[in-house]
């Protein structure tokens, strides 16, 4: 599913240029309820304390990157879709070292899924994730996608950061 006609609004950060997630707030409710019950998250230490793991970043074969996955092995078991407690929480890293909270993801076994009326995308196995078949649900709520809110590549995400380090 894609968002269509999004504005988006940027501001300045460490000379890049980031969307502001406000710019989401008006277009997309799911996205705005989404932050809102994850914003933990922007806080990385929070993610691990909850028992979210890495996997390495996941770039696309045509440009743009999902970003590093910090996965709950307990909510990929459960097969439960809550809003606060994601099966992946998704960071970009940055050139510091740091990780930048840019979305979050859904995943169930169970299908069709969807959350909020939004559809989950189905991936068959074997998949490159060495998981079952599974439903998933990107939310790029920290960070706009000119693709769509709940696209799974965003091209203005990037794993170089982690290359460089």
């Amino acid at each position: 599913m894609f968002s269509v006609g999004t504005a988006v609004a940027y501001e300045p950060i460490g000379g890049l240029r980031f969307a502001r997630a406000e710019a989401h707030e008006a277009n997309n409710p799911l996205a705005a309820a989404v932050r809102g019950a994850n914003d933990r998250f922007k806080d990385l230490a929070v993610a691990k304390a909850e028992g979210y793991a890495p996997i390495p970043c996941v770039s696309g074969i045509e440009g743009g990157a999902m970003g590093v996955h910090f996965v709950s092995e307990a909510n990929l078991k459960d097969d439960a879709i809550d809003i606060a407690h994601p099966e992946a929480v998704m960071y970009e890293p940055q050139a510091d070292g740091s990780m930048q909270l840019i979305a979050v993801e859904y995943i169930t076994t169970k299908g069709p899924a969807n959350l909020d009326g939004h559809l989950f995308s189905f991936t068959n196995a074997p998949n490159r994730y060495g998981l079952p078949a599974f439903y998933e649900l990107h939310v790029w709520a920290w960070r706009s996608n000119p693709t769509g809110t709940f696209s799974d590549m965003n091209p203005e995400v990037s794993c170089d950061a982690v290359a460089a380090q």
